[in-house]
C-alpha cells in the first residue's frame, strides 16, 4: 500500500483501487516532491491532482503544506477510494482541509469554469492516446495561474508530449518506467 511520503501526514496510509490505475510509487513521489519543495512550489499552492487513481499525488501535496487540492477521478470505484483516503487525512490533519473530490472525467472537468492551478499533477493512464493528452493540456490552460507547474506522467516509452502554446517543456526526469515532464508557461 502506498503511503504519504512526508509532512504533517508522514507514514500515512493509503488505499489503492482494486484495478484500473497504476499508483505512482512511493520512492517516484519522494523524488518529486523534493524538486517541487526545493522550488518552493508546493507551500501554500492550489493543486490539481488530474487522473487521480487513489489520490496519493494531491493528498501528498496537502500533507506538505498545499493550501488546496481538486483530486480529479472519473471511475467510480478509484473516486470512492479517493473519498476514503481524503477521510483518512482529514482524521490526521491539525487544521482543517480545503480538499475537493470531482468525480468526472479530465476533460470533463476542464471544460467548465473556475478554478486557478499554481501545480498541476496529471497521471493519465499510460494507454491513453497522446492526441487525447494534448487536447487535455489545451483544456488545462485557462486554469492555470500566471506562473504555474505542471507534473505530466507518461511511460518512458510514450512519445514527448505535444504542447499547446502557452506551456514548454521545462525537463524530463525519468524514474524506472516513467517519465515525469516538468512543464512551465511559455
Amino acid at each position: 500500500m502506498p503511503r504519504i511520503v512526508a509532512g504533517w501526514a508522514g507514514s500515512l496510509q493509503l488505499a489503492v483501487p482494486p484495478d484500473g490505475t497504476r499508483p505512482t510509487s512511493d520512492r517516484t513521489r519522494e523524488a518529486l516532491f523534493s524538486m517541487l519543495e526545493a522550488r518552493d512550489a508546493v507551500d501554500g499552492a492550489a493543486v490539481l491532482d488530474l487522473y487521480a487513481g487513489s489520490g496519493a499525488l494531491g493528498l501528498e501535496s496537502l500533507s506538505r503544506g498545499a493550501a488546496s487540492a481538486v483530486l480529479v477521478e472519473r471511475a467510480p470505484r478509484a473516486a470512492r477510494v479517493i473519498r476514503e483516503n481524503v477521510a483518512r487525512l482529514r482524521r490526521a490533519a491539525p487544521a482543517p482541509l480545503d480538499v475537493r473530490v470531482a468525480q468526472q472525467a479530465a476533460r470533463a472537468f476542464l471544460a467548465a469554469p473556475g478554478g486557478a492551478f499554481d501545480l498541476v499533477l496529471s497521471d493519465p493512464p499510460y494507454d491513453l492516446a497522446e492526441a487525447d493528452v494534448a487536447a487535455d493540456l489545451v483544456a488545462l490552460l485557462p486554469h492555470l495561474t500566471a506562473e504555474p507547474l505542471v507534473l505530466l506522467e507518461r511511460s518512458v516509452r510514450s512519445p514527448a508530449p505535444v504542447l499547446p502554446d502557452g506551456l514548454v517543456l521545462e525537463r524530463t526526469r525519468t524514474y524506472g518506467d516513467t517519465a515525469v515532464h516538468l512543464l512551465v508557461r511559455g
